[in-house]
């Protein structure tokens, strides 16, 4: 989407509502539409805009959307360690009920399909940058795992396409689980190159619509079945930034299998048939240990 010079107007950002087009209007005098910059998966939109000789991103959420809230609880508690130091993009403006946030535009590109999500020191960064976000909070929890595995049953009595046979071992073994209290740091939820941008060799931080307080080793799980597994010297570099690993066994096992099936679910209920091929693969590995 692009815009043209003049004030924002219901063309330049049509696909807002009438309050959030409003809010913009009355916080970005001016706005220009530069690029549409969203997914198109979700009820979120996230547009570029200039006002004022500055640029900023948009990011909007729908009636049903639930992601906004995460996102400005992230940036209102958890994101200073990383704007302090540039790495992800300062809050300017938010409102929660309308479901709208407005932060600074940080210049960069995608390592997603890009040379960068093959390149140790990025992923050797991602690590380093993630080890600040986990170390500032850490609360137990007794009722996380049962919690989680409530959610991992709900999927499975949704809508998917996950054999029969598959869904009954699975419902077998969640049910199985044990409960052990949990310990919970504040994760960003989405932690993989398509959130990472680089600029002059510098990775930031993009996308805080699925934090939220839970274990660390979660933080750790789309890039397992995805760049870890393509190639061992990422994980390597990885934990080099990271420092530790807090993937204990046990729990790891129970992290991927819930994974796998909020994927394989998810991705069928929007119509992503990529990540839904994706979530079974994930489902096979994590079953096969």
């Amino acid at each position: 989407m692009s815009g043209t010079e003049g004030a924002t107007s219901t063309r330049d950002l049509g696909s807002l509502s009438a309050a959030q087009r409003a809010l913009v209007d009355g916080w970005l005098p001016g706005a220009v539409v530069e690029a549409d910059l969203s997914w198109g998966l979700t009820e979120a939109t996230v547009l570029r805009v200039a006002s004022g000789g500055r640029t900023y991103v948009v990011k909007a959420g729908g009636p049903g959307d639930h992601h906004l809230a995460r996102e400005i609880r992230a940036h209102l508690n958890w994101l200073a360690p990383w704007t302090a130091i540039g790495r992800a993009p300062m809050l300017v403006f938010h409102d929660s009920e309308a479901k709208i946030v407005v932060t600074q535009y940080l210049p960069g590109s995608l390592a997603l399909r890009s040379t960068w999500a093959d390149d140790p020191d990025v992923h050797r960064q991602a690590g380093a940058l993630l080890a600040l976000l986990h170390g500032q909070l850490r609360v137990r929890d007794d009722g996380w795992e049962a919690r989680a595995n409530t959610r991992s049953l709900a999927w499975l009595d949704g809508r998917h396409r996950i054999a029969a046979d598959v869904v009954g071992r699975l419902r077998g073994e969640v049910m199985s689980w044990p409960t052990p209290p949990a310990y919970l740091v504040p994760t960003h939820g989405d932690w993989q190159p398509r959130n990472w941008i680089i600029h002059d060799d510098v990775v930031s931080i993009i996308d805080f619509g699925r934090a939220d307080l839970r274990p660390a080793a979660t933080d750790f799980g789309r890039l397992a079945v995805q760049d870890f597994r393509r190639d061992p010297r990422l994980e390597q570099a990885f934990m080099e930034g990271y420092g530790t690993d807090p993937r204990e066994p046990a729990a790891w096992r129970r992290m991927r299998i819930r994974d796998a099936i909020g994927t394989a679910a998810w991705a069928c209920q929007v119509g992503d048939e990529e990540f839904e091929a994706q979530g079974h693969g994930m489902i096979a590995n994590a079953l096969a240990g």
